[in-house]
């Protein structure tokens, strides 16, 4: 017998609540039956362009509706966790835009939520899901890497500030800059392919060079003029784990850097071999009986990296299973941002106490 499809509210139907809503719709086990936004008549041009068939006024009516079985939160990251927790509560499956919080004391009360309530919680880091990243974990998979102890990862924009004035740059609102928005990604799938070892010490500095002086300006986000510029616009940092493991860790909004692209990047060197990501390419090199062999990684063909990660949270909402990018690996991410921006502020190590 076919399941009924699982029904979707979408809160937040600005750029990301619209890539999460065009994506539901590819799925058919999925119906998007509601939107909501901080401003309704993008709600409801959501709704008249995608033919979804109820629009709430806010999102404590969404968690009302007893039609909807899990909901996508897509907001700025201040809302991330007020929402995420009332929505748990309310007895809603999540489906939580990164980064999980604005801090880890924020991240850690939807981890709590969520072991109340029994729901399926799960980190949207579309990352995980990207072909080039797939292809990268069958080789760790197969043990082409051996033991990985060294890793590097970034994202290097030289010109990309968001939104100038904005939530963006604001850290009551975002709880960064840079490091919180695209550190976030490369941190999470470095600790996934890397086999998820436990952070123990951090040692990081963050710069505002930048916005502070409104140059570095991207395209993305709406300026806000009559704003103001709080967070970082580069930061830096090197994370220590349990096994011994390193990860250094660069990320930039705006930069003066040459001979680096703005591509993510990624290199993870083991004992047997090391593989890296360039964007969407990726090696694997090794030593052979005639020095250094490299071989080019081909991304995994089928569906998008979105609609992977969709039909997963999906799957695990129908089967109770942990999701692959659960709510433990979002609150151990912000556990690590917290750590790379106090590190900053007094100038030394920080380390992680684990309970």
């Amino acid at each position: 017998m076919t399941q009924a499809p699982i029904r979707i509210g979408v809160i937040g139907a600005g750029g990301i609540g619209n890539v999460h809503i065009e994506t539901f719709k590819q799925i058919p086990e999925a119906e998007v039956r509601a939107v909501t936004d901080a401003y309704l008549p993008l709600a409801e041009k959501r709704a008249e362009e995608h033919e979804i068939p109820v629009v709430h006024n806010s999102p404590e009516a969404m968690l009302a509706d007893s039609e909807i079985d899990a909901v996508v939160i897509g907001v700025p990251n201040q809302f991330h966790a007020p929402l995420a927790v009332e929505a748990l509560k309310s007895g809603k499956h999540v489906l939580l835009e990164k980064p999980m919080a604005i801090d880890s004391a924020n991240a850690r009360a939807i981890l709590d939520a969520k072991m109340a309530s029994g729901k399926t919680l799960m980190m949207a880091h579309q990352m995980r899901w990207n072909p080039i990243i797939r292809g990268i974990k069958e080789y760790i998979d197969n043990g082409s890497v051996g033991r990985i102890y060294n890793a590097k990862a970034g994202w290097c924009r030289k010109k990309g500030i968001p939104g100038w004035g904005s939530w963006f740059t604001r850290k009551d609102q975002a709880g960064g800059g840079p490091l919180i928005d695209l550190g976030v990604h490369m941190l999470d799938v470095s600790l996934y392919l890397m086999g998820s070892p436990r952070p123990v010490s951090v040692y990081g500095t963050t710069y505002a060079e930048f916005g502070p002086q409104r140059q570095g300006i991207g395209s993305w986000g709406t300026p806000n003029w009559d704003g103001y510029y709080d967070v970082e616009d580069l930061a830096t940092a090197m994370i220590k784990m349990d096994n011994g493991a390193t990860l250094t860790l660069d990320v930039s909004w705006a930069a003066h850097s040459t001979g680096i692209g703005e591509d993510p990047f990624l290199h993870l060197m083991g004992t047997e071999g090391g593989v890296s990501m360039l964007g969407s390419t990726g090696k694997f090199v090794t030593h052979d009986e005639e020095g250094v062999a490299e071989t080019d990684i081909q991304p995994l063909e089928g569906e998008s990296d979105r609609v992977l990660l969709s039909r997963h949270f999906l799957e695990c909402v129908r089967t109770g299973r942990e999701p692959i990018t659960s709510g433990m690996s979002g609150y151990t991410n912000n556990r690590i941002l917290d750590a790379i921006y106090e590190s900053s502020r007094i100038g030394g190590e920080v380390k992680l106490i684990w309970n």
